[in-house]
């Protein structure tokens, strides 16, 4: 069976009250299974399978889903299962939930924790969010280099139950500063009489304002399964694991594929998302675009006359300023990738700058040359002419702009994928338009 026909004989089920049935599935699937169908079912249906799920495997469920699915199931649970759902949860994953709540029930639900976890989750909500401390697990098991390794493992085997991961382990001084790493197969392989300062690693870390993808991408480029985050004086306050920084990743990844095809990301699958929402994250796009078209129609005005002379020249706006925008959003696509995989920092704008023109240069050579071609037979040499020519330095320029904006955006602390995207199709319409009226009135003497 496949999950579309899942969801359709579970929302049947749900319709017809049929709740043995669904507590007879809810009991025989495999959780990850559970999970994913939640994170597909409407919130109501949700609501009835999670209810039916013995304690334990709901509070796995619960942690496998993703934030958006896990704010509008606890929209539809009762005020008495959510606090017993908050209570299991860690503290990052409660602030997880919390930033997707509206205001009034996140006020409502933080007062329902217990001082134990509303002690734990107090310094996350400290952070801002989008940094990495606002993501991060402050339940970790640590070590000083002073302490024999069997007194760690001994604690390890013990207290594991109280933490997130214990395959990483800091070592802190007695005033909490970052000195070194220890890996769990690393402990286990050390003698039990050496010290631990004897088999620690230098610590990778990040700051706990340090953006949460930057910190994620550091983890996972390690080969990390955990991250330490320290404050401003190098003093240990979390963890990033592994499976976060996964989770941070394919946001960012989302966010940034959506936005360069000119959207915001859906909080929820596309058949979940209402049409107000889809349209809510599609309108400003449309916007800026609308924009761009004006500003093309003043340049359209200006070169009026130009066109009256010459209407062969009309013909061929639309290749022109689509080659454009073309090439401008191929070299924006690949230095946003670039600047998230840390290839790349501002400091290396001129090197891509001389880099971008090369490569527009020789991409405008090719198209120049057979634009210059078709249009010469079809039309006349001079025509020709002008459009070989447009086309050699339309590329240049888009890819020379495209190339640098998303390094002007993150040097302005811009996501790169946001700025980028109008701005070149703003940028290259209408200076391309420029450059081709004035290569004409030249070539041509109008």
């Amino acid at each position: 069976m496949t999950m579309t026909d899942t969801l359709e004989t579970i929302h049947d089920l749900v319709q017809r009250s049929d709740l043995t049935t669904l507590a007879k599935f809810a009991a025989e699937a495999p959780r990850p299974q559970i999970s994913e169908l939640l994170d597909r079912l409407p919130p109501v249906d949700a609501a009835v399978v999670f209810r039916l799920l013995p304690k334990d495997t709901s509070i796995d469920v619960f942690e496998r889903l993703e934030p958006a699915a896990q704010a509008d199931l606890v929209t539809e649970l009762a005020e008495a299962e959510v606090v017993g759902v908050f209570e299991a949860l860690d503290p990052d994953d409660v602030v997880g939930l919390l930033d997707e709540l509206p205001a009034k029930v996140t006020k409502r639900l933080l007062q329902t924790l217990s001082p134990r976890q509303r002690t734990a989750t107090a310094p996350i909500l400290g952070y801002p969010q989008g940094s990495i401390g606002r993501k991060m697990s402050p339940e970790y098991l640590i070590a000083r280099p002073d302490e024999l390794v069997q007194t760690v493992l001994a604690r390890t085997q013990r207290d594991e139950a109280q933490y997130e991961t214990i395959y990483t382990i800091p070592v802190v001084d007695h005033s909490r500063t970052l000195v070194g790493i220890l890996s769990l197969r690393e402990l286990m392989r050390a003698e039990g009489t050496d010290l631990v300062g004897s088999v620690m690693n230098t610590p990778v870390s990040a700051a706990a304002y340090d953006s949460d993808e930057d910190a994620a991408r550091r983890c996972l480029d390690g080969g990390l399964l955990a991250l330490p985050v320290v404050d401003r004086e190098d003093r240990l306050v979390g963890l990033l694991t592994i499976d976060d920084a996964i989770r941070i990743i394919r946001a960012a990844e989302d966010e940034d594929q959506a936005r360069a095809g000119g959207t915001e990301p859906l909080r929820r699958t596309y058949l979940l998302t209402p049409v107000r929402q889809i349209a809510r994250a599609r309108a400003p796009w449309l916007l800026v675009l609308a924009v761009s078209a004006i500003l093309t129609v003043q340049v359209l005005e200006l070169y009026e006359a130009t066109l009256a002379e010459v209407i062969a020249l009309a013909l061929f706006i639309p290749l022109l300023t689509g080659t454009g925008g073309n090439a401008g959003a191929q070299a924006a696509t690949t230095l946003t990738r670039a600047l998230a995989m840390n290839e790349l920092g501002t400091r290396d704008i001129g090197r891509v700058a001389l880099k971008e023109v090369r490569t527009g240069f020789t991409l405008g050579l090719v198209l120049g040359s057979l634009g210059f071609v078709i249009a010469s037979l079809v039309y006349e040499l001079p025509i020709g002419l002008v459009i070989g020519l447009t086309l050699l330095a339309v590329c240049t320029m888009a890819a020379t702009v495209g190339g640098l904006m998303p390094i002007i955006a993150k040097a302005c602390r811009v996501d790169p994928a946001v700025f980028s995207t109008p701005f070149i199709s703003t940028f290259c319409d209408a200076t391309g338009l420029i450059i081709y009226f004035t290569i004409a009135r030249a070539i041509l003497g109008i």
